[in-house]
């Protein structure tokens, strides 16, 4: 088997090439060109726990997310979602998320019955109700 010359070979004539020699400080990367930082982006964390069927998971993804929301205010409680460990292509939602009338989304669990309500004590109702 031959060593690896050949192909480093063939990276420093392509860096040489493109005018960024060994012995020049030139960077082929330029820097960014947008003059102010990037907007804030979502991301989202699995956390993987053991439960006896769905039913129980959901109560306890419901759970921890509500707990997690009231120790850190930033999160995204919208968008949580549930999934077997295999399966996260089929999360599902667990929390309602429906737009109300001054913007809020509904703080209710998923499928709930009755009003929506904005989340806080004493958030705003909106829709049919029982």
């Amino acid at each position: 088997m031959r060593d690896n010359r050949a192909a480093q070979r063939r990276q420093r004539w392509v860096s040489t090439g493109l005018g960024a020699g060994r012995d020049r400080a030139e960077s082929l990367v330029a820097p960014p060109r947008r003059a102010v930082a990037r907007p804030p982006r979502f991301f989202t964390v699995h956390l993987g726990f053991e439960a006896a069927d769905q039913a129980a998971a959901r109560e306890l993804a419901v759970a921890y997310a509500e707990a997690l929301g009231l120790l850190r205010p930033e999160l995204a409680l919208g968008a949580a979602a549930l999934s077997a460990a295999d399966a996260w292509h089929r999360a599902e939602r667990l929390f309602c998320g429906a737009l109300g009338p001054d913007g809020e989304r509904c703080a209710d669990v998923a499928g709930h019955p009755g009003f929506h309500h904005a989340p806080g004590p004493g958030g705003l109702g909106w829709g049919d109700g029982d």
